[in-house]
């Protein structure tokens, strides 16, 4: 393999982590102890938020007041587009039940998640789009309960926008807190009294750590943040497109990884002449976060061959992954890791990540290798279910009894040796070594 390294990235999607986790885990341990008050001191302290919590009917219409018509139908338009990819991958789950030996059914049901807690970052951006992904797959899923929070703009509270959209989606509630004392509060249900039984959405490094830590005792989508993105590209590529695309992804902020893979020297040394335009395109504080990503996080490598492109593409498991080359179906059939994928120049992950139709909430820092995106099936329990007739127990019980015993697990065995004798009192089986 030829791999040759044009940048090298000097810092990786876990630089950092240590100390992010001390604090968080800091936080998340005085908010419990201390509840809605602590998360009230946070909120003050860190965004300015003095006010009730629990964001109120009137503040919602006066949000949807303050739009636009255009800001509204475009908003409707991305719901629209979300809502109908989510009930289209719902329609691709089941239950089922079949009979795997005469007399033994086994089938699964499927089975949503009473409380959903949302994140929707709205700090450095009002990330519209988030609340859109998030709260529409919950309640396509069928979530009762979906609890929204997002950073308040000092006393003015959450951006109108964000509220029009989380409102719009169908979240039942929603908070004005940020940070991980918004995490934290629907984890622990403080201000609603509904405990999350999942936490989903995007974030940044603080959020996302909090929702790792917080795993176990609540289920969360991914390890979701801070966002990356991968380029593929050959000779065919346009370098303008292709920078502009790593400039797009670099502004959401500076420990934002920006990777391309170029199986073209040339294009590859092109991209990197042209990223300090496409970086300078940008209205402060965007430019200052992608010149700080792309220094840090930057990373061109140039490869001989398409294989080499997919081993290495692979092994990042970016969270977004472009590809600008000929023969989109080749690669279509040959990536494996990746959060989402965006074949060809007339895509881009802008697309995906604002109205494009499918979940812009992704999972980042590897974890593409064994999961992928949000999806109902997040929200759904997979829940599986058995029933026999006596009949069946003749097999089945006395398989059971003979494996427990090679296990050393008596008292299985004799859950079996019990329904035998009741169901077949004259009858004699091999049950195993009784000891």
């Amino acid at each position: 393999m030829s791999i040759t390294y044009l940048k090298k990235a000097s810092k990786t999607p876990q630089t950092g982590q240590d100390d992010t986790n001390e604090l968080v885990r800091n936080m998340l341990s005085e908010i419990e102890a201390g509840g809605e008050s602590k998360a009230l001191e946070y909120a003050c302290n860190l965004d300015g938020w003095e006010r009730d919590v629990v964001v109120t009917e009137e503040e919602i219409d006066r949000a949807e007041t303050s739009l636009s018509d255009q800001t509204k139908k475009d908003i409707q338009f991305a719901h629209a587009r979300v809502k109908t990819f989510a009930e289209a991958q719902l329609d691709s789950m089941r239950e089922f039940d079949t009979e795997l030996s005469p007399g033994l059914i086994c089938g699964q049901k499927l089975i949503p998640v009473n409380t959903a807690g949302c994140y929707v970052p709205g700090g450095r951006y009002a990330h519209i789009a988030s609340a859109i992904m998030s709260i529409t797959t919950a309640k396509v899923a069928g979530v009762k309960q979906v609890t929204a929070c997002s950073p308040p703009q000092g006393n003015a509270g959450v951006h109108p926008a964000i509220l029009y959209a989380a409102s719009y989606a169908g979240a039942d509630t929603i908070l004005h807190l940020g940070g991980v004392q918004g995490v934290a509060a629907m984890a622990f249900g403080l201000f609603t009294g509904q405990p999350a039984d999942i936490l989903v959405g995007p974030g940044n490094r603080f959020v996302a750590e909090a929702k790792r830590i917080l795993f176990g005792r609540v289920g969360i989508d991914m390890f979701a943040g801070p966002t990356e993105i991968l380029v593929i590209a050959d000779d065919s590529a346009d370098p303008d497109i292709v920078s502009c695309d790593l400039a797009s992804q670099a502004e959401h902020g500076p420990d934002s990884p920006a990777w391309l893979i170029s199986t073209s020297r040339e294009l590859a040394e092109e991209v990197i002449k042209r990223m300090p335009d496409s970086i300078n395109r940008l209205i402060e504080p965007n430019r200052s976060a992608a010149t700080a990503a792309w220094q840090d996080y930057g990373e061109v490598i140039v490869v001989d061959t398409r294989e080499e492109a997919v081993e290495i593409s692979d092994r990042y498991a970016s969270e977004h992954l472009e590809v600008h080359c000929n023969d989109l179906d080749w690669w279509l059939d040959n990536l494996r890791n990746y959060g989402s994928l965006f074949l060809g120049e007339e895509t881009t992950v802008s697309y995906g990540d604002k109205c494009s139709g499918t979940n812009h909430i992704l999972p980042t820092k590897g974890a593409a290798r064994y999961t992928g995106g949000l999806s109902v099936s997040k929200f759904i329990k997979v829940l599986t279910y058995q029933r026999m007739t006596r009949e069946a127990n003749r097999e089945v019980g006395a398989v059971t009894a003979r494996i427990s015993r090679y296990e050393g697990m008596e008292g299985h065995a004799r859950s079996g040796d019990d329904r035998l004798s009741k169901y077949f009192p004259s009858e004699v089986f091999d049950l195993g070594h009784h000891p």
